[in-house]
């Protein structure tokens, strides 16, 4: 196969695994799907106690809309709590509540089960050399994402 036609199937193949490993997450925990997962793992990964709903938008990737639409469900399940910003009142913070870091840690093993599945048979070099080509493409994909903005604000 060709450059070009690696290429091809990389960036299509993108599209696929991550469909099923959000059909395989989905299956994981009947309480949060893995996007819910991923929306509470970027709060407990964040630098900041309660991070907007912007800020989380950033860091997964998805709109704000979409971000405030699970925020609202996982608060209903009472694992986040939603507030006002202290300082603007028109920023929401969305913080972990005490029954989701509980429910997390009960999850731990079955989580790293998971990832070994996922990764059996990548070895060492193979493992570090994918981590490093999805760092590439991510900050690839910022740049193109910020010459589409300013192409749009022309």
């Amino acid at each position: 196969m060709d450059e070009l036609a690696q290429k091809a199937f990389i960036f299509a193949s993108i599209f696929t695994v991550s469909n099923k490993l959000q059909t395989l997450g989905d299956k994981l925990d009947p309480q949060i799907t893995i996007k819910q997962w991923l929306l509470l793992a970027a709060i407990a990964n964040s630098t900041v106690e309660a991070p907007s709903l912007s800020e989380i938008s950033a860091l997964i990737g998805t709109s704000r809309q979409n971000v405030k639409k699970m925020a609202l469900l996982l608060e209903k399940q009472g694992f986040v709590n939603i507030r006002r910003d202290a300082n603007d009142a028109r920023v929401l913070r969305v913080a972990q509540t005490a029954k989701c870091v509980e429910h997390f840690k009960s999850r731990y093993k079955m989580e790293l089960e998971f990832l070994e599945k996922l990764f059996r048979d990548v070895d060492a070099d193979l493992l570090s050399r994918l981590y490093h080509g999805l760092i590439k493409l991510s900050n690839n994909i910022s740049v193109m994402e910020e010459q589409y903005n300013q192409n749009e604000e022309q």
